[in-house]
């Protein structure tokens, strides 16, 4: 017995599975239960139907393919899925036969499955695909950090626990002056090295209670439980302090400055880059979602930005309090 596209229902969407070709009545069933328990929507393709026009518009989770007979055609339709930078995320596995599954890997399947495995090893299989698929996405390719997914869910979990946190919003002052005078690819290696800071800096106070993430570009956004943010953040600036100066040429760093267009296009004095952090808590305050915090941990660095050099700016306003400025800051 075989996977009959009638025994599925047709959906489409951000969680939905897509099958095509020949898979055999084991792996089916293997299948409709791990979508069950996903809460995942299955969509059968024909093979004719089965092109990157089609699976675009569909846009699944997963996409699971039989390949007995359909070898040729969907070698091509795998190359073109792989080759798409919106579809490249998206999880292939291939079901073939055990001796084929190295082949099938090495033109890019994520994934196989054949008639050897058991229920569950499959159902695993599957999970872990998708786990991978979702942590790569998250991932920003040029830090290795989480994003705004990663960093929301963070967020919420301590507001959940109930634990005293500090939210942190790490941003560079003059950065784009800096990229626009050095060059991207010295602007990248900058990133790369500002994430390494935080990342040292917030295991060295904080441990496995801390977290970091990237925003994107220059922003950064770091929790470390409430008695570690002091020590985290004034480690931070004294490091950036440090570091930083020494991307610039022996002229630039030797002036403290260079001239450079500002974002009016106009010739002006640019200082050397600098760390600003805000920083928020749950301190004196009542979150009920981290939307909230990721707000004031915005509005909290925008503030820092106003103030001269590295420097971080903690809210010390209670709920009810938000028309006047922030009490603290730390230069």
């Amino acid at each position: 017995m075989m996977f009959s596209p009638s025994a599925v229902p047709v959906a489409t969407g951000p969680q939905c599975a897509v099958t095509t070709g020949v898979i055999s009545a084991e792996i089916a069933d293997a299948l409709t239960q791990w979508a069950a328990d996903e809460s995942v929507a299955l969509a059968h393709l024909e093979v004719s139907a089965f092109h990157r026009a089609a699976l675009l518009q569909s846009q699944p989770t997963v996409i699971v393919a039989g390949t007995a007979g359909t070898d040729a055609a969907f070698r091509e339709t795998l190359r073109s899925i792989k080759a798409d930078a919106r579809l490249q995320t998206v999880p292939t596995i291939v079901v073939c036969p055990a001796d084929d599954l190295a082949a099938w890997m090495a033109l890019g399947a994520d994934e196989c499955l054949t008639e050897t495995m058991t229920a569950g090893e499959i159902q695993a299989r599957l999970s872990a695909a998708v786990r991978r698929s979702r942590r790569d996405i998250q991932v920003n390719p040029s830090t290795r950090l989480v994003g705004s997914d990663a960093i929301t869910q963070a967020i919420a979990e301590r507001l959940e626990q109930h634990v005293p946190f500090a939210a942190c919003y790490a941003d560079l002052d003059h950065f784009k002056e800096f990229n626009d005078r050095y060059g991207y690819a010295k602007g990248d290696d900058i990133i790369r090295t500002v994430a390494a800071l935080l990342v040292e800096v917030v295991e060295e106070t904080a441990g496995a209670d801390g977290f970091v993430g990237h925003i994107g570009g220059d922003d950064f956004l770091f929790l470390v439980p409430l008695s570690s943010v002091a020590a985290t953040c004034e480690t931070l600036v004294r490091r950036a302090d440090e570091i930083l100066p020494k991307r610039y040429s022996a002229p630039d760093r030797k002036a403290g400055y260079f001239f450079g267009k500002d974002r009016r296009g106009r010739l002006d004095r640019v200082p050397l880059m600098t760390l600003s952090i805000g920083v928020v808590t749950n301190e004196r305050r009542r979150f009920t979602h981290a939307a909230q915090v990721s707000e004031l941990a915005t509005e909290m660095k925008t503030y820092a930005k106003t103030l001269p050099g590295s420097v971080w700016a903690m809210d010390r306003r209670s709920d009810g309090d938000s028309a006047n400025p922030p009490e603290e800051k730390h230069l």
